[in-house]
């Protein structure tokens, strides 16, 4: 087949697989190097410290800045969102919205590889690389780059009509696709409603956010003690108040919730005393195939020994 003949595949089928797939927005953006200003801010965040302990953003710096580098000669970028919450979905008052279902990592993954493969299919002698969180990608410049949503002032990417309760999931292809209209420019409202409302003043109101003053951040990614200062009202794992605010999850449409996110029994038993008493082997089995594991035992009733109620 003639490498510069139009994909076998076109970009609506593919458009299509992804929402069969249980994406609820797809965009396509051509795979190049990040504009140095991008590449800029994101180095000067780091120099402040603001990554806190996350020192694997410090790393591969080179392939952070050109996704081309994840997979040879890769063209295209397709960027999914997928939601995890909607408005009827049930929550628990001690997890965040997004830990509730089965780990994301293993789903979008599951879910996206029928897609790679038809791709593959289409062209024989293509390639792909499927990108769930774990890949040095920056995920939410890329999802405004393909047109899938703007990045919000909770440094959260925002799916138009559709709020920023979703994951983010990319498949590169060594095929060009020709690109959506970038939303990279666009900003969302001035309420700055998130910024005004995290209780640790952890958003700055333009975008920008401190790790090191996170409740997520700090419930989930920080080993140790957590600051002496801090008490825990309801959520141990997680904070959604950035985006419980935010105008763009009050309104729109309500995006289906594929089964893989939703509440699991097991977990939407737990309690603060039973974590404060629960073994090694409880947590296993309740947080199995669970984003929560990423905190470890210890970290969780380290969280719930600070909580109040």
């Amino acid at each position: 087949m003639d490498m510069n003949s139009e994909p076998s595949i076109c970009k609506e089928d593919i458009r299509k697989l992804c929402i069969e797939a249980g994406a609820c927005a797809v965009g396509f953006a051509r795979v190049e190097p990040i504009p140095e200003g991008q590449a800029s801010l994101f180095n000067e965040w780091l120099a402040d410290g603001r990554h806190a302990e996350l020192s694997y953003m410090e790393r591969y710096g080179d392939i952070r800045n050109n996704p081309a580098l994840l997979l040879e000669g890769a063209k295209t970028i397709i960027c999914c969102a997928f939601a995890y919450a909607n408005a009827t979905t049930q929550r628990h008052h001690l997890f965040a919205d997004y830990a509730l279902g089965r780990d994301y990592h293993e789903v979008l993954r599951q879910r996206l590889s029928p897609v790679a493969k038809a791709l593959t299919a289409a062209h024989k002698n293509s390639a792909t690389r499927i990108c769930v969180d774990t890949a040095p990608l920056r995920e939410r410049f890329w999802a405004t780059r393909a047109g899938v949503g703007i990045i919000g002032r909770n440094n959260q990417l925002i799916v138009p009509g559709i709020g920023s309760r979703v994951f983010l999931a990319e498949i590169l292809w060594t095929e060009e696709i020709e690109p959506d209209k970038s939303l990279e420019t666009e900003t969302c409202s001035g309420c700055k409603a998130c910024a005004l409302s995290c209780p640790r003043h952890a958003l700055d109101g333009e975008g920008r956010i401190d790790c090191r003053r996170c409740l997520s951040y700090l419930t989930i990614e920080h080993r140790g003690e957590l600051p002496s200062d801090l008490t825990l009202r309801g959520r141990i794992y997680g904070c959604d108040i950035c985006q419980d605010v935010c105008p763009h999850n009050r309104s729109g449409r309500n995006p289906e919730v594929i089964p893989e996110f939703e509440p699991t029994a097991a977990l939407m038993s737990v309690s603060v005393d039973s974590i404060k008493e629960m073994n090694a082997d409880e947590f296993s089995r309740i947080f199995s195939h669970s984003a929560v594991k990423r905190t470890k035992l210890i970290g969780l009733q380290r969280n719930a020994l600070k909580s109040k109620h």
